[in-house]
């Protein structure tokens, strides 16, 4: 028997025994269950539940309700685990496939929640706890990208020639990693207006991401940060004894490696950049809502414009084919690098992070470059185009760059095609995944990935509230 028809009669045998029924595989159905069994769910949503069978009862295409009933819960089928402590609701979010939190994905992880928080107090609670948990693992160590939940455990990645200490999983310096909590906290607050949880940590821990990001602006000198990694990938270690190499003080934070893990080639992480700027107007818009320290809010609001100043007069380059564009890095010294990766935040994805209009004339010409044979990582393929990166190598697309660009679009056409290209790359297995091959979808990275799960859910979802039509 082939492996993926065992995994599918193994969850049908499964679903089965806990049920009380009993399955002939004889005849079996055209979309298997897939989704871990109600007794064995991390945590359970009625609001969610009730979201996926609305969706369920209206939406006619079988295939996307299957798909929808297995995506969206995903992280809280699988992933987190809640706690009271203290008094206070704590809640650790893994990534899937590794017992370990990331800033970066648990915030993406149950973004898509967000709007039933209201209807749904026990969801409410556990949103509440991933911002708790984050506060503690930014005043930990803001320069870490992941944590575990045993703040005693020591990382394989121990000999990373960085500043490790316990309970640190790994030791990559990415804005983004201080970006996303802000975004999950800020629309937390928007649904929710509840400020609960903007007590002194969590100040604290907004104080030390302004230190964090001005630091590493690269003024004065190159900041406390380094990293070295004994590797034969080139992607997971800094050159320049793990500083990277030498960028020219112009207003742009440095950050070391790109959302999707790999080191930056040219320390102006633009896209990241962008988040900066969304990041510290929300905080500062946070502390002025709960009355905090005026002072570091309007140091929060000088550095947002240094920075967006910076890259409307850094970032923008002639392109000879799409005009005026948007770079992916630079120096600073007038080095640049003219790409996309898949990893959010990306120049794709500007949009769908708060950063520009999705019809901004310099980002719709960049649209049109990462989207075409001008990105090194965009790929066309039998199955499916899109684009992907150094992380997982050539011709492999990421489905999170192809819901992205459905997130991010306005046009039917262009939101039904990413939605046919999503129904093609799940390769019978009921998820999506990290990233597929153009011209095969079976051969396929992370079987387990929540965040790009979750967010097809959010996608879906979308598109049934706002063009039902294009899911028929």
């Amino acid at each position: 028997m082939e492996r993926r028809s065992f995994v599918q009669k193994a969850g049908l045998l499964t679903a089965a025994l806990l049920s009380g029924k009993i399955v002939s595989f004889a005849q079996e159905p055209e979309f298997p269950v897939v989704r871990k069994a109600a007794a064995l769910r991390k945590f359970t949503s009625k609001a969610v539940e009730n979201a996926i069978n609305e969706f369920s009862s209206k939406v006619k295409n079988k295939e996307l309700t299957w798909l929808f009933n297995n995506c969206f819960p995903n992280t809280l089928d699988n992933c987190v685990t809640y706690t009271d402590f203290e008094g206070r609701p704590d809640t650790f979010v893994n990534s899937g496939d590794m017992d370990a939190m990331w800033l970066r994905d648990s915030s993406a992880q149950v973004w898509s929640y967000l709007p039933f928080l209201r209807k749904d107090k026990a969801l409410k609670d556990l949103v509440g706890g991933v911002i708790n948990r984050q506060t503690h693992y930014i005043l930990k160590d803001p320069y870490a990208s992941s944590f575990f939940n045993d703040p005693t455990k020591t990382s394989e990645f121990k000999e990373d020639l960085t500043n490790m200490i316990p309970g640190v999983h790994e030791r990559k310096w990415e804005i983004d990693s201080l970006c996303y909590p802000i975004r999950l906290a800020y629309r937390y607050w928007q649904q929710t207006k509840d400020t609960s949880r903007f007590d002194i940590a969590w100040q604290d821990a907004m104080k030390l991401i302004l230190k964090t990001f001005k630091e590493q602006q690269r003024k004065d000198n190159d900041g406390p940060y380094h990293f070295q990694r004994s590797t034969a990938w080139a992607t997971d270690s800094l050159p320049m004894q793990g500083f990277g190499y030498p960028v020219k003080p112009i207003g742009l934070i440095c950050s070391a490696f790109r959302p999707g893990e790999d080191v930056t080639v040219f320390s102006f992480l633009v896209p990241s950049n962008f988040f900066a700027v969304v990041s510290l107007r929300q905080a500062a818009e946070l502390f002025r809502v709960i009355k905090a320290d005026e002072k570091v809010a309007q140091e929060m609001d000088a550095l947002a414009l240094e920075v967006r100043q910076a890259l409307q007069k850094y970032a923008i380059v002639d392109n000879e084919k799409f005009g005026k564009v948007y770079a992916y890095e630079l120096n600073g010294y007038g080095s640049y690098n003219m790409m996309d990766d898949a990893a959010i935040p990306s120049l794709l994805a500007l949009p769908y992070i708060g950063a520009l209009s999705m019809t901004d004339p310099i980002y719709l010409n960049t649209r049109k470059m990462v989207l075409s044979p001008e990105n090194p990582f965009f790929y066309k393929g039998k199955v499916a185009e899109g684009i992907g990166g150094p992380h997982i190598g050539k011709n492999m697309v990421w489905p999170m760059s192809i819901i992205a660009r459905g997130l991010t679009s306005t046009d039917d056409d262009e939101i039904k095609k990413c939605h046919n290209m999503l129904l093609k790359s799940h390769a019978d297995t009921g998820f999506m995944h990290e990233s597929f091959h153009i011209d095969n979808a079976k051969q396929y990275t992370r079987a387990a990935f929540p965040w790009v799960n979750t967010m097809y859910g959010e996608f879906l979802w979308k598109t049934y509230q706002e063009r039902p039509g294009l899911l028929a």
